[in-house]
């Protein structure tokens, strides 16, 4: 994280600094992309201001709070600014959640309904994939460096979907689609 300190009306000390990048620091789980704040301390009669601008994927997010000692000031606007990032987080989860969950809908209209009479055959875990484009022996290697069994990806030539995966017998077997 980029984090420029501003210092008005007084002069900074090397432990507000520190103490803004300690603050700071934990504001890193809800970006996945480097982010850049702009801290403005400043001091007006007897109260500290402290003005937190977050730069994180595309959003900015403001805070500014005021009180007797400048680090709880700071306190309360890096609380104020994590508030902010939780809810945005949340409130793209759920934007996420409900498109799944009507495709999920839409696919069970489709299914049969004797699959309510196979007993023990459930969906117990979903995982989704993203498809990497890469060339089979890419793959090849991929799967050697990686503990997993398989790999699904898109061939990088044919743009098609392809699985390949590690048999018993220590070769490989390749599954291709035609989509």
């Amino acid at each position: 994280m980029k984090i420029s300190v501003t210092f008005r009306n007084t002069e900074g000390e090397d432990w507000q600094k520190e103490y803004i990048n300690e603050k700071l620091k934990k504001l890193n789980r809800y970006a996945d992309n480097p982010a850049e704040a702009h801290v403005i301390l400043s001091v007006e009669k007897f109260r500290n201001v402290a003005e937190i601008k977050l730069m994180v994927d595309g959003l900015n997010v403001n805070a500014k709070e005021e009180a007797k000692d400048v680090s709880l000031a700071i306190d309360n606007a890096v609380e104020k600014i994590e508030r902010q990032l939780k809810k945005h987080k949340e409130k793209i989860r759920g934007h996420k959640a409900n498109t799944v969950r009507t495709e999920e809908i839409g696919a069970m209209e489709l299914l049969p309904d004797d699959t309510e009479d196979a007993p023990g055959a459930k969906v117990v875990e979903t995982k989704k994939v993203v498809l990497k484009p890469m060339s089979l022996e890419d793959a090849i290697m991929e799967i050697e460096t990686s503990k997993n069994r398989f790999i699904i990806y898109r061939d990088s030539y044919t743009e098609n979907v392809s699985v390949i995966y590690r048999r018993d017998d220590g070769h490989y077997g390749l599954i291709e689609t035609n989509a």
